[in-house]
């Protein structure tokens, strides 16, 4: 799971090659996501300025980005989810830079990469062709898909890389979920491993959950992803950028392969 500056980082040949070795069986990720994956797919770049166009109403309103909307539209008519239909259309499609395209890599390796909108938060629903029923049926269907990988959760990992909010709430949720079937079918699914990933000073005795005093009680990854649904797993959490942190967890594995290897 990740927050959208994380493909701002410029590490998606690290996030895809993980997808190619079959060590990533889904991606989760906001709106914002979507864009800079789509916008660097398209054209190479992404961002903006934001201080610049927010003084003259323009922030946000470039047609090439838009086209999102239509995709969106397309994918609901299609009964499809978000991030499947936008990977398919930039692959489909041969845009330039695909090869760094997250969404793209998801679709041509048939692994989920599920897109979870918040209505109003990104750019594209300031345009005039959006339509959010389209938003919530297609961000729905991919809540959906992220539930059902959840459910192989048990003795696997589940990591979070600059995720504040989406991650952890969107998480919780599926694990409700699949751990309430689990119960019903007489199994259970409580060994697994979290890792969060994030810039945040938190104290070495992160396994503990923080006091309502704590400003750091209300920092959704530590108390739900370190602490209340690990109790009989383990947890971790690596402060560092995430230039940083996806380079070294990527090497990490590739001298765990050359070990395995010898």
């Amino acid at each position: 799971m990740m927050g959208a500056h994380v493909i701002r980082s410029g590490v998606q040949r690290y996030i895809i090659d993980l997808m190619e070795k079959g060590f990533i069986s889904c991606i989760a990720m906001n709106g914002a996501g979507l864009i800079h994956d789509y916008e660097f797919a398209l054209i190479g770049k992404t961002t903006e300025s934001v201080s610049r166009y927010i003084k003259t109403g323009q922030f946000g309103l470039w047609k090439e980005t838009g086209r999102i909307n239509d995709i969106v539209s397309d994918a609901a008519k299609r009964n499809k989810g978000l991030g499947e239909h936008a990977g398919y259309v930039i692959e489909n499609e041969k845009f330039q830079f695909r090869d760094i395209s997250i969404l793209a890599a998801g679709y041509r390796l048939n692994i989920p990469v599920t897109i979870h909108v918040s209505i109003g938060c990104d750019i594209i629903h300031e345009h005039p062709n959006c339509d959010s029923a389209a938003y919530g049926k297609t961000s729905y269907t991919d809540f959906l898909a992220f539930t059902h990988v959840l459910e192989s959760l048990e003795n696997g990992v589940i990591m979070n890389f600059g995720s504040a909010v989406m991650a952890p709430e969107v998480y919780l949720k599926s694990l409700s979920m699949v751990r309430n079937v689990a119960r019903q079918e007489s199994r259970s699914i409580n060994k697994f491993v979290t890792l969060v990933c994030d810039l945040h000073d938190i104290p070495e005795s992160y396994r503990d959950e923080a006091s309502q005093s704590n400003p750091f009680y209300f920092f959704r990854p530590w108390k739900t992803m370190l602490v209340r649904t690990v109790s009989d797993g383990q947890s971790y959490y690596i402060k560092g950028k995430h230039s940083e942190t996806i380079p070294k967890l990527w090497t990490a594995i590739q001298k765990c392969e050359k070990v395995q290897r010898e």
